[in-house]
């Protein structure tokens, strides 16, 4: 059987959650011809085909571009630690910007189908979401402006690239605490209260549907920025009520506020959800299934997850089984 023109492939970014999961299944379909690099400090993680490497070593990227010949790069790498961003403005263009530049460097003049993961939070928030990819950008996070000034510098110096601006993506974590699921089940975990927003709206999709998305966009020619969000748009506050019920977690661990109350630092975003009609296109076929995919564990009120019908299953196991991943028989 004869591979695809774009392998082999890098990924860099594998610690975040869009990035492992693209890696794991990709590499599970080309074992030989997938490579991801983490930080040296990550010892943790292990996997075949992940390579110890800091972003910031440029040397250490040529040397691996010129061993490997990589025809294709998905670049995951920064960080989204609001408030580290925010505190330090010197590590946030390190890690979201210098990074972008540095990958560009070890590609040098060859040409290499890139596919770079951006943010909907390059947006500020406005009463009626649905931004395109025309809206104006207005991040207001340290976060939102490195990214957007990172897309900034791709557009200008490699405009072959695919942007994807993404929300919410739900998938495993590494450490078990990243990502919007995994870091509301550490706090529920321990019996431990999780305060989230009613007035910040995201676009979750699931990760088995942005796995095949990246997959078809390295074979495609697509270039260009594209918003990469399911159909269904939840505020965190309800992305927090369903991971609640659907686990089984005491429903008064879960608090609820607006943005205005939690404080200025880190500044937050509101309704930031995006329009994909534009990636749907691109692709010629709609890859989004609604997160959540079953209509029954969308909340229709703020009390929504109080509410325990004996004839349903609440359950840690069900997290992964409707959450993390979509319903087998829904395939």
């Amino acid at each position: 059987m004869s591979l695809p023109f774009f392998l082999p492939l890098l990924i860099t970014g594998v610690t975040g959650v869009p990035g492992y999961s693209v890696f794991k299944y990709l590499h599970a379909k080309y074992p030989k011809h997938v490579t991801a690099i983490r930080p040296v400090r990550y010892w943790p993680l292990r996997d075949e085909g992940i390579i110890p490497l800091d972003i910031e070593d440029r040397k250490g990227l040529v040397r691996l571009m010129k061993q490997k010949n990589f025809k294709s790069v998905l670049n995951g790498a920064g960080s989204c630690a609001l408030k580290s961003c925010e505190m330090n403005s010197v590590l946030a263009y390190r890690v979201n910007v210098q990074s972008v530049l540095n990958v560009l460097e070890m590609m040098g003049d060859q040409e290499i189908r890139l596919i770079h993961l951006s943010t909907d939070l390059v947006f500020p928030g406005k009463p009626s979401g649905l931004y395109t990819e025309e809206s104006p950008l207005s991040p207001v996070t340290m976060y939102g402006k490195t990214m957007a000034l990172a897309e900034e510098i791709i557009m200008l110096r490699y405009p072959s690239a695919a942007i994807f601006r993404i929300s919410l993506p739900m998938g495993i974590s590494v450490n078990g605490h990243a990502g919007a699921i995994d870091w509301i089940l550490s706090r529920f975990k321990k019996n431990n209260p999780a305060t989230l927003y009613f007035d910040e709206l995201r676009s979750p999709f699931y990760c088995e549907d942005f796995n095949k998305i990246v997959e078809l966009t390295l074979g495609e020619k697509i270039r260009g920025i594209y918003h990469l969000g399911s159909h269904r748009h939840l505020s965190l506050y309800q992305i927090g009520q369903i991971v609640n019920k659907v686990g089984g977690y005491a429903p008064h661990l879960l608090k609820g506020c607006m943005r205005k109350e939690a404080g200025p630092m880190p500044p937050r975003a509101g309704n930031v959800t995006m329009s994909n009609r534009k990636l749907i296109e691109a692709l010629g076929v709609d890859p989004f299934r609604k997160w959540p995919y079953l209509d029954y564990h969308v909340p229709d009120g703020d009390q929504w997850h109080y509410d325990r019908p004996d004839h349903m299953v609440f359950h840690p196991e069900m997290i992964h089984k409707y959450l993390y991943n979509i319903p087998v028989k829904c395939q």
